[in-house]
């Protein structure tokens, strides 16, 4: 009992500190205190990036991670929300081959992130958004832990892949579809980091497009940049463009996950 007064009584002498604006909404930088004088009266809401390491052409092996880390940090004030720390390690599929990328098994990452969205259920969030950068078989992982926390715990879970929902973002801004380290994803790079992008680098016998379905399967893939389709979603370096696709992205997913959590609240879950 005198501890818990003594923990009260130090979060009342710590609140005008905190009482007019969070100064991080970075869970890994901020204070204990801080945190536990807005989270969860104030904000109930966590965005948790998801990726990996594994090649993107001419950008970044951790182009997975650093996309969804820099969508988060643009959303989150919008969205009123905490950003927890990347998961940067995830389960790399047929590029794991190649040089810098790391493949994490099924077995080792689906009760990791099971843990993780227990602890920012345990610490108060009611909204737990998944922004994942990577695909392949880890959105079917991340899914069905989202759904299972969600029904043994009574969280709200949202599990994004950004490339795919704003695919129309993709066909607005380029007049063409994207790939994976293609048009669409080198250019949300470009966005972000300029320096991250090697255009020195690039040839288009880089790029190699996607099987269709039952044709044949090539592991590892033999380029690092896959087209969706064949022909589009060559990189083209283009800064305005990248510059529009990061705002534009950006807006639908924010506009995704406020609809979802307003719905939510609506429905009384």
């Amino acid at each position: 009992m005198k501890k818990l007064f003594l923990f009260q009584l130090l979060l009342w002498l710590a609140m005008p500190l905190f009482s007019q604006q969070i100064t991080t909404r970075e869970m890994d930088r901020i204070n204990w205190m801080e945190f536990a004088a807005f989270v969860p009266e104030k904000i109930n809401t966590v965005l948790l990036p998801t990726g990996t390491l594994e090649p993107h052409g001419v950008v970044n092996n951790g182009a997975d991670n650093t996309a969804p880390f820099a969508m988060a940090k643009d959303i989150v004030d919008e969205l009123n929300a905490m950003i927890a720390p990347t998961l940067n390690y995830g389960i790399t599929g047929s590029m794991a081959a190649y040089p810098g990328a790391f493949k994490i098994s099924e077995e080792a990452y689906a009760p990791f992130i099971r843990d993780i969205l227990k602890g920012l259920a345990r610490n108060g969030f009611k909204n737990i958004i998944i922004l994942n950068g990577h695909g392949g078989g880890q959105t079917a992982v991340l899914q069905k832990v989202a759904e299972d926390i969600s029904n043994e715990l009574g969280v709200r879970t949202l599990v994004i892949n950004w490339w795919s929902y704003a695919s129309d973002v993709t066909m607005e801004v380029f007049k063409e579809d994207g790939g994976h380290a293609g048009l669409n994803e080198t250019a949300y790079i470009q966005a972000i980091d300029p320096t991250l992008v090697h255009k020195e680098k690039y040839n288009a016998d880089m790029a190699t497009a996607y099987p269709k379905a039952g044709t044949y399967s090539a592991v590892p893939f033999p380029s690092s940049i896959g087209l969706y389709q064949e022909g589009q979603g060559y990189p083209n370096f283009d800064e305005a463009q990248a510059k529009e696709y990061f705002q534009k992205v950006n807006a639908k997913i924010a506009g995704l996950i406020k609809e979802t959590i307003r719905k939510w609240d609506m429905a009384g879950l």
